[in-house]
């Protein structure tokens, strides 16, 4: 504990006097901080905006279809499919300097950019009252978190707990099945490949619980929704899934399409 608190102060003390160049663009960082991305590509970040599917938090046209000027419908997807989970949530859309930050931190563990992920995961369900009784991270396969050696949406869900003053359970959800080594799946694959491939441990104490599903990014819904059919079966009462960005379709309202 006292050596990793003089790592970190002495990280702090070095960025004050040599500052580095952002990790996502190379322009010099203007201020001191941990975080190694500036305030441009941050606030460039496309973030989605209020009124999205009240399923799965699509920005797409349909998806913003009022009924008698009050109730939002599903969009064309959630007609089509239904989700275990109850809702998805997102902060911005995949696309531009997000994409940049989510790769770095797959691969890099840069706790204080966790952690700013998980300040905006925090933001968007508190904007929009969802509330639950514990914060759970989709889990990596041990195989794969070993070969990393850390799981980032652990560490962007322990922030996300942090915030909303939830408890984190971290080990409550294991994958069985890894995902194979093919880096561009279709979505036909994508659904293929995590049925079953989630369940909780034993001894886990889920029943009733209403789950806060925290990952990175939301692509099709295939992950989250195979996390919340595991957990749907230990007894959870519900799941709410929520990530910092999420796949869009092109020509979206409000241009933020792929």
């Amino acid at each position: 504990m006292v050596r990793q608190w003089v790592a970190e102060a002495s990280d702090a003390l070095a960025s004050v006097f040599f500052p580095g160049a952002c990790r996502l663009c190379e322009r010099l960082l203007a201020r001191a901080s941990r975080l190694p991305v500036c305030e441009e590509c941050l606030g460039s970040f496309p973030a989605l905006p209020a009124r999205v599917c009240v399923v799965c938090g699509s920005p797409a046209l349909a998806a913003t279809t009022l009924d008698d000027g009050e109730n939002a419908h599903p969009c064309l997807d959630c007609n089509a499919r239904t989700y275990r989970f109850a809702c998805a949530r997102s902060y911005a859309a995949y696309r531009g300097a997000v994409v940049g930050a989510v790769i770095l931190l797959k691969f890099e563990r840069i706790d204080p950019l966790a952690a700013y992920f998980g300040d905006l995961v925090a933001l968007i369900a508190n904007r929009d009252g969802l509330t639950g009784d514990i914060v759970v991270p989709v889990p990596l396969h041990r195989i794969r978190e070993r070969e990393r050696g850390f799981n980032q949406a652990e560490l962007i869900a322990r922030q996300a707990a942090k915030r909303l003053r939830l408890p984190f359970r971290p080990f409550l959800l294991k994958r069985t099945k890894a995902r194979p080594d093919k880096h561009i799946l279709s979505n036909d694959e994508r659904w293929r490949i995590v049925r079953g491939a989630f369940a909780t441990r034993p001894g886990s104490q889920v029943d009733n619980k209403r789950v806060l599903l925290v990952d990175d990014v939301m692509t099709t819904g295939a992950t989250l929704d195979a996390c919340a059919a595991a957990l749907l079966e230990a007894g959870a009462k519900s799941v709410i899934a929520l990530t910092v960005a999420r796949a869009v379709r092109r020509n979206t309202p409000n241009g933020t399409g792929e």
